[in-house]
């Protein structure tokens, strides 16, 4: 079995925790980023975590103290031709499935900013575990924010979070990119606050120890389930409300796509839509500005 260099740590009781690390090659300021090193290094720790015995528990967290998890490397991701487009987007996806596929409960530890791909991996856990700002620090943003370049979320996320907050608020803030501070978060979002970055395992673990595995994902409808009541009824809102660009037309014809078919073939939908989205001329022109900076 090859060695991850994600750190992997026994926090007793049976719980165990997967620290994600920054990319040694590319530190980029001390951010953890997911690019095609961490999702290898994903796969190879959770070889490791699949083969421990008794493991009652599982928390993600990160080893940066400026971000939980910045979201995809949309520079490594421009780069690449739709073909491995499709095939990066396919293999971490399959990384954070068996996150969600433990059969323990699973909990994230949220102290920073989770955008993007840093969300929906959280989102693939039970549990999102928040951690309170320190007085006299500014908010950390949370969110999808993909709409705002014209894209779409790649990894769940318009079939997660509208399962975790209002329905509403959820599907609109995707469409648009808008996202969250953590001094003014939706309800709901986070199962559990620690008061401090010292208390958030302890906080985590003891969420954990008072959990039962009930499905895989919380997402609007699972493979074998039926839809979650009152997706429907805001999707509808949502449409009425939210501008007509392609991002935003895509989050809700995703959402849409998830209730009528279920996670798997909506995650399916949602890569394909991400990597058509990008040729668009909206998506184009905002990847270019970003990517500039």
């Amino acid at each position: 079995m090859s060695t991850s260099a994600l750190k992997i740590t026994e926090l007793g009781d049976g719980i165990v925790s997967l620290s994600l690390q920054i990319n040694p090659d590319k530190p980029r300021g001390g951010v953890v980023v997911l690019d095609a090193w961490l999702i290898d290094q994903i796969h190879i720790a959770m070889d490791r975590v699949e083969s421990m015995h008794d493991i009652s528990g599982f928390v993600l967290e990160s080893a940066s103290d400026r971000v939980f998890v910045a979201g995809a490397d949309l520079a490594e991701i421009d780069a690449m031709d739709d073909s491995a487009l499709h095939g990066y987007l396919k293999r971490a996806a399959d990384a954070f499935w068996r996150i969600a596929a433990l059969p323990c409960p699973s909990a994230a530890i949220i102290g920073k900013a989770a955008l993007g791909g840093g969300l929906e991996i959280a989102m693939h856990c039970d549990g999102l575990i928040g951690v309170a700002a320190a007085e006299g620090a500014k908010p950390y943003r949370i969110g999808l924010p993909e709409a705002g370049l014209g894209i779409c979320p790649g990894w769940g996320g318009t079939q997660c979070l509208p399962a975790r907050i209002d329905p509403l608020t959820a599907i609109k803030a995707t469409a648009t990119g808008e996202t969250f501070a953590s001094n003014a978060l939706p309800p709901c979002l986070f199962d559990a606050v620690a008061p401090s970055a010292e208390t958030a395992q302890a906080t985590a673990t003891a969420w954990l120890r008072g959990q039962s595995k009930q499905q895989p994902i919380r997402c609007i409808r699972g493979d074998q389930g039926v839809a979650l009541p009152g997706v429907a009824e805001a999707l509808a809102k949502a449409r009425n409300e939210l501008p007509t660009t392609p991002a935003a037309i895509a989050v809700c014809d995703l959402v849409q796509f998830g209730l009528d078919h279920g996670w798997s073939a909506a995650c399916e939908r949602e890569r394909h839509t991400l990597v058509g989205l990008r040729h668009t001329p909206q998506a184009r022109e905002k990847l270019a500005a970003f990517l500039k900076k």
